[in-house]
């Protein structure tokens, strides 16, 4: 089998991730390209090698073609006549072929032997991609309904235990929330010298490769202080005009403009996202005034000097936020007159409503997260989230108090 000469999986222990998989297996087959996108080393390569696994499984006869971008005997494919001329050695017109392709941005013009391949029906294609601006052109131009995009994110909260063989306890969260959810951890100590260590190192690589590189950034240095900024100030409201003052105050002068492409490519390479406010009343959207929050915990951290008792409420509106996104929730920040609801999920033509709080400890404190919850005048559901053993789990007028490590255990809300 040709796969065999590519990559010897077979000596690879994978942990099924059903959570995407469950997600890919029906487009199996069905003709369309499938294209996993997320961050670098959230898991994408083993996603797909999960898949194979699968497929070879199913029908031992398969032909597998695997090429790895970041593999050195790839290196020499850069671009899609390159791509299409390796391909054709490896087809069996005899059997079926399937195709899997990592990290494809880094093949010009890749989209042409997609499309190709995709025309002539010569095999079943997946591939993956760690840059949006890959959807957001090449993909959605020339590609536009043959394909589907399945989103890969790190570690959510339930496979961080498995992964790590945890127990669901307070300090196994205390380590979700420190070191996040990039799958390689499981082969490392977690504490703060290696595992932060490696985080640096992955960050570093994200920064180079998917930032620097690919957007022809030229003012690195700005760029390190901008996504240090960035993670000081998780789940603020700002814009680029309220960083472009700040920085002037600083002395430091950069353009609106600039800070808003530097804020696009760090998006582009997903180590943020921005989340827009919504009226509630009308679900119009805002157009200043966004939040930010990081892909991965571990990376905003590594860069950090933590200090988890101060920086535990951006931590777990961070990880409600990714929560939400990992259960393919589209995410907003409410606006309801004056008041705030930290997140709006909206799928399908379901709605839910999250207010996250480290602790509730008083009668002001209750009134404020519950009170604002109570003015939507809907029966979708609504969570107060924290971290008080006490009352969690009970019903307040409809609204439910949650412990955030059962919280991040659900997969419907």
């Amino acid at each position: 089998m040709q796969l065999l000469k590519d990559i010897n999986h077979s000596k690879m222990k994978i942990i099924n991730r059903t959570l995407y998989s469950n997600k890919i297996e029906p487009f199996i087959n069905k003709g369309v390209i499938k294209v996993l996108t997320g961050q670098r080393r959230v898991g994408k390569s083993y996603i797909m090698l999960q898949l194979v696994n699968k497929i070879t499984k199913e029908n031992r006869n398969a032909n597998v073609i695997y090429i790895n971008k970041e593999d050195d005997q790839y290196r020499a494919i850069r671009n899609d006549v390159d791509l299409s001329a390796l391909i054709e050695t490896k087809l069996n017109k005899k059997k079926q072929n399937y195709l899997f392709i990592d990290e494809i941005q880094d093949i010009e013009h890749f989209e042409n032997t997609l499309r190709s391949l995709q025309a002539k029906e010569y095999c079943d294609i997946f591939c993956t991609g760690s840059n949006a601006k890959m959807l957001s052109s090449e993909l959605s131009t020339y590609l536009s309904g043959r394909y589907v995009e399945i989103r890969i994110h790190s570690l959510c909260y339930v496979e961080f235990m498995e992964f790590h063989k945890l127990q669901n306890n307070d300090d196994t969260l205390k380590k979700y929330l420190t070191y996040g959810g990039m799958p390689h951890l499981a082969k490392l100590e977690l504490n703060d010298e290696v595992a932060f260590e490696y985080l640096k190192n992955v960050y570093s690589t994200i920064l180079l490769k998917d930032v620097v590189s690919r957007e022809n950034i030229r003012n690195v240095d700005f760029l390190e202080t901008l996504t240090d900024y960035m993670a000081d100030n998780v789940g603020n409201l700002f814009s680029a005009n309220n960083i472009h003052k700040f920085l002037k105050s600083q002395k430091v002068e950069m353009s609106v403009n600039l800070i808003v492409n530097y804020l696009k490519a760090l998006q582009n390479a997903y180590i943020i996202n921005k989340v827009q406010r919504i009226d509630i009343k009308g679900l119009k959207k805002f157009e200043v005034n966004d939040k930010y929050y990081f892909e991965d915990l571990g990376l905003r951290n590594c860069k950090q000097h933590l200090e988890f008792s101060t920086d535990i409420n951006k931590l777990m509106e961070n990880a409600v936020y990714l929560h939400l996104r990992i259960n393919n929730y589209q995410v907003f920040i409410g606006k309801l007159d004056n008041l705030e609801i930290d997140f709006v999920g909206l799928k399908n033509d379901t709605k839910v409503y999250v207010q996250v709080t480290y602790l509730l400890p008083d009668e002001k404190t209750r009134q404020r997260e519950f009170g604002n919850l109570l003015k939507i005048n809907n029966n979708y559901p609504k969570y107060v989230v924290s971290m008080d053993g006490f009352g969690a789990g009970k019903n307040y007028k409809g609204i439910r108090h949650i412990h955030i490590r059962d919280f991040l255990k659900m997969a419907e809300f």
